[in-house]
């Protein structure tokens, strides 16, 4: 889950919280107000009572005690104006039976659900009683008992509750919609921060943040554009050091060449040379003349070897030929010396004439690295390379690509790959361009494509301008 959905989801939690709070706190305060309004009742019945009472007192004084309240003289309007809604009163006058009087208890509220009046009680219990005498001075007259209905407070309680939730609950959605948008407002930035280390994963080292009024948002760009000036010129040194070294490995081949030319080769004819003079003195010798031939057999042989190595290893035939002339006699080269039932196709599409002589050189030690690892691994019948050339003379790229038929498996090709595929990775990286192994109809395709582009360390490490927010 993005940050985005973390948010949100905590925010949610929060506000469930907050109105889980707010129901319990309506609940205790209704509870509260409850108790408070059942006391207020049962002071403001003693006192009326009381006062009825001394009234009769002094009224009758030959009546009996018994006779001093009537029941039409306490419960009446006045008295019923003293006690709160919901709540019951219970007056016991001496030995009298105990009369009951409650007021308004159905104008209170609407029916509570079953579910909400069983936690209601399994939260609160049930309803205390207040009890008061009817005079302080004479607790003999009688006692009055007050005690909230508990239809009515249950009642009481969903009713506020019901009017608490409703007001917090449209409080909540628009909290929830209002902060949802502020964040993913927020979050905007966090947006252009990774499609910019995709850029910078893609090796697009010109990109940089722009800055961002969000001060943490801000140190990251800023930190990602540190980086990515870092990484320009740790790859830009990087490439000029790989191009050094290939052109001090075409050094040394050529080096090589002309030593195993000069010093192997003359030695190869000479040795070839004493073979045949031996061979022509040892007429009367026939085993010795068996030894000569066999010796200049195998220098045969070790020549045709050296001729081989030193068509790898030598680059003056692409100088002097040029690369497509130097292609066509790579590919004649594995269709005449190979062993194997494989024939070699060479297609070349538009104008190889006029590239940089570093591409050239890419191109055909790419070629020839394909090319051998076509024929050694697996049982090819049929290998094709291809090489086009795409876009202006001051621009485009050149497209090379190797297929064969003879199965094997790319992923394991990519994971198990030894020092030729790295090496052609490094050449294609080193000029900026791109190389790729996937499955073939019945084999392995390895592509690469080079661009040709007049100032490519500009593209890769050139100062860019801050994109705009």
């Amino acid at each position: 889950m993005n940050l985005f959905g973390h948010l949100v989801l905590r925010l949610a939690a929060a506000i469930v919280l907050c109105l889980a709070c707010a129901i319990g706190w309506v609940l205790h305060d209704t509870r509260h107000a409850t108790e408070t309004e059942t006391r207020a009742s049962a002071e403001r019945v003693s006192k009326a009572l009381e006062a009825l009472y001394w009234r009769e007192l002094l009224w009758r004084g030959g009546l009996s005690r018994n006779l001093i309240l009537p029941l039409p003289d306490w419960n009446t309007i006045v008295t019923m104006k003293v006690i709160s809604p919901g709540i019951c009163i219970t007056v016991t006058l001496g030995q009298e039976a105990p009369r009951r009087l409650c007021s308004q208890l159905e104008t209170i509220g609407r029916p509570a659900p079953a579910w909400f009046e069983t936690s209601y009680d399994w939260l609160f219990g049930p309803n205390q009683a207040v009890e008061r005498p009817l005079s302080d001075r004479q607790p003999q007259a009688g006692t009055i008992e007050a005690v909230p209905d508990h239809g009515a407070a249950v009642r009481l309680a969903w009713d506020r509750i019901t009017i608490v939730l409703s007001v917090a609950g449209l409080l909540a959605v628009a909290i929830g919609v209002l902060a949802g948008l502020f964040i993913g407002q927020s979050l905007l930035p966090a947006r252009a921060i990774v499609a910019g280390l995709r850029r910078l994963e893609r090796g697009d080292y010109g990109y940089r943040l722009p800055g961002y009024r969000t001060a943490e948002f801000d140190r990251i760009a800023g930190a990602l554009n540190d980086l990515t000036c870092r990484l320009a010129e740790t790859t830009a040194q990087r490439v000029a050091l790989t191009n050094r070294l290939f052109q001090v490995q075409e050094e040394e081949r050529r080096t090589l060449a002309r030593d195993l030319h000069d010093e192997f080769g003359q030695c190869l004819a000479a040795v070839n040379a004493l073979a045949g003079a031996i061979e022509l003195e040892a007429e009367d010798r026939p085993e010795i003349a068996k030894d000569a031939r066999s010796i200049a057999e195998v220098t045969r042989r070790m020549n045709a070897t050296l001729r081989g190595t030193l068509q790898r290893l030598r680059s003056q035939e692409l100088e002097e030929l040029g690369l497509e002339a130097s292609l066509a006699q790579l590919v004649a080269g594995w269709n005449v010396g190979n062993t194997t039932r494989a024939r070699f196709h060479l297609d070349i599409a538009g104008n190889l004439t006029g590239l940089p002589h570093a591409i050239a050189l890419s191109i055909y030690r790419i070629a020839q690295e394909c090319l051998t690892n076509a024929a050694r691994h697996g049982k090819p019948r049929d290998i094709r390379l291809f090489v086009k050339r795409t876009g202006l003379q001051e621009g485009g790229a050149v497209e090379l690509s190797v297929e064969d038929d003879g199965g094997g498996n790319p992923l394991r090709l990519t994971m198990e790959a030894g020092h030729g595929i790295l090496g052609m990775r490094e050449r294609v990286t080193a000029l900026g361009g791109s190389l790729s192994i996937g499955q073939a109809r019945h084999g392995v395709r390895i592509a690469a494509i080079i661009p040709l582009l007049a100032d490519r360390a500009n593209r890769m490490r050139g100062p860019a301008q801050p994109v705009p927010a």
